[in-house]
């Protein structure tokens, strides 16, 4: 197994000092009464400074200035960080950063809260292109994106995040890989890693290849996971199997905790072009993912997605700007909620469409930014297979169409930021799927079915003032609206893996 390079280099940078070191020798001394010529003292030069790697915050266009970090708050987990990091889902690998936890619905589906915000509130991209899973909806839905072939995830806060969406006032989570490379690689090379975990038993392993014929750069990449249920000490309620609140199936279990497995495995491959201009690229991928979810109820979750990206850049497109990107990504993604008897319950289906366009541009009357759209298109519902099929969620199309900005400029020793976002949502519920008004356990009437039609503003301002160097002072001020999702306007039925009956607000 290859060792990871950031180790080497450390290696290379604690070494430095004594590979670089000038040669020092004894001074002789002159005999006695030896004439002394007047030497001057032995300059010794100081060892060469060593760069640092760079790190990138590939979502945000502050990365390449430092003074703008706490007006645009990032964190990146990368290299040897994120492999000693690496947990089973992106929630619990980032758990444990400064404003980060994660939701507690089980291993297989845990997803990031910021500063106490979720859900919806936290918007989940891969390579800045949404994911388009339906983890926002629910925690027991698990983000449909692999992180074990991840070079690089991504925290990011305040108006840059507005580049991305309306709702992310909490922040946004960008899981950065090499699927489409931006670099033409020198050589051939491989990298393969495989983990042991004792709680669970797990096993996990992935692998990377990348290339390049030409000016044309390849990479392949492929991962597995399966651990078992956790191992606890004793029973997983208090009192044991005599407690009040029996288990579904799981009465008498002791010293394991059911439904809290995991079976996952991906594959994924890319192609780009790359040039001294730019690059442009495609790639293609899909993700397998079956899972407990260990509630009193128990359930379990069979997750499939297909994906598929285009991405293109070119710098200095036009005179007066640095670099034009376009992005293109289809997701086919759909999972079963599965009873613990093993019959399907119900059906979450969601094919999304999603397109971005953005313009950096030079210094404009003192101002440098990036401004773009973007346009999506989803096609969502939820349905209860052991009711004939009847909606849960009905079959919702929604559109979105976007234009943003976002701008920094400095006046002496105080920098100042700007983010605007202009949005227009338009949901279309299918009505020719009805519900299940069969039951008799509430008393709630399911929601009118019609189209609803939202426009959205949302705007972010900042300020730094460095009064000393590596000293400053910030302030930021933030406004977002988001649009209410399809599962919030329409939902009428029951939600097996999180013992609940859901209803939607049309109004």
């Amino acid at each position: 197994m290859p060792i990871h390079l950031p180790r080497k280099a450390f290696l290379a940078l604690a070494l430095a000092p004594i590979l670089h070191a000038p040669a020092l020798h004894a001074q002789e001394q002159p005999a006695p009464g030896a004439a002394q010529d007047a030497q001057p003292p032995a300059q010794t030069s100081a060892p060469p400074a060593v760069a640092l790697p760079t790190v990138t915050v590939t979502a945000s266009p502050f990365a390449g200035d430092e003074s703008m970090q706490i007006l645009a708050p990032a964190k990146v987990v990368g290299g040897e960080e994120l492999k000693d990091k690496m947990g089973a889902s992106v929630g619990d690998t980032l758990s444990r950063e400064l404003g980060v936890s994660a939701s507690a619905f089980g291993a297989g589906a845990s997803r990031p809260i910021i500063r106490g915000l979720e859900g919806p509130r936290v918007q989940m991209l891969q390579n800045g292109m949404a994911v388009s899973d339906v983890s926002s909806i629910s925690n027991d839905h698990a983000v449909a994106s692999e992180i074990q072939t991840a070079r690089q995830i991504e925290i990011l806060r305040g108006p840059a995040a507005l580049l991305y969406g309306s709702g992310a006032s909490g922040g946004l989570v960008n899981v950065v890989n090499d699927k489409i490379a931006t670099e033409l690689p020198d050589r051939f090379s491989a990298l393969g890693e495989m983990r042991y975990s004792t709680v669970d038993r797990g096993k996990a392993a992935s692998t990377e290849m990348d290339g390049a014929v030409g000016q044309i750069a390849v990479h392949l990449d492929a991962s597995v996971r399966n651990a078992d249920d956790y191992r606890i000490p004793g029973y997983r309620e208090l009192g044991g199997p005599n407690a009040n609140w029996a288990l579904k199936g799981n009465t008498s279990t002791s010293g394991s905790l059911p439904w809290s497995y995991g079976r996952e495995n991906s594959i994924g491959a890319g192609a780009s072009y790359i040039s001294s201009s730019g690059y442009t690229g495609v790639s293609a991928e899909q993700l397998n993912h079956r899972y407990g979810i260990p509630s009193f109820d128990g359930s379990q979750i069979d997750q499939t997605q297909n994906r598929f990206d285009f991405s293109h850049l070119t710098r200095s497109p036009f005179a007066g700007f640095e670099s034009l990107k376009a992005k293109l990504a289809y997701t086919d993604y759909k999972h079963t909620e599965i009873e613990t008897s093993g019959n399907p319950a119900t059906l979450f289906s969601n094919k999304a469409l999603e397109a971005r366009l953005e313009l950096t541009h030079e210094v404009w009357m003192g101002w440098r930014g990036t401004f773009g759209a973007q346009a999506g298109s989803t096609k969502f519902s939820a349905s209860d297979l052991q009711n004939g099929g009847a909606a849960i969620v009905p079959s919702t199309t929604s559109s979105n169409m976007a234009g943003f900005w976002v701008g920094e400029r400095a006046f002496g020793p105080v920098n100042f930021n700007l983010g605007a976002r202009l949005e227009q949502v338009k949901r279309s519920p299918d009505a020719s799927t009805p519900y299940n008004t069969s039951e008799t356990f509430t008393t709630v009437s399911a929601p009118t079915v019609a189209d609803r039609s939202f426009n959205l503003f949302s705007w972010s301002a900042g300020a730094l003032w460095t009064f000393t160097p590596g000293y400053g002072a910030g302030l930021t001020y933030s406004v977002a609206q988001r649009a209410p999702s399809a599962e919030e306007l329409y939902s009428y039925g029951a939600h097996d893996a999180t013992v609940t009956f859901d209803v939607g607000n049309s109004g």
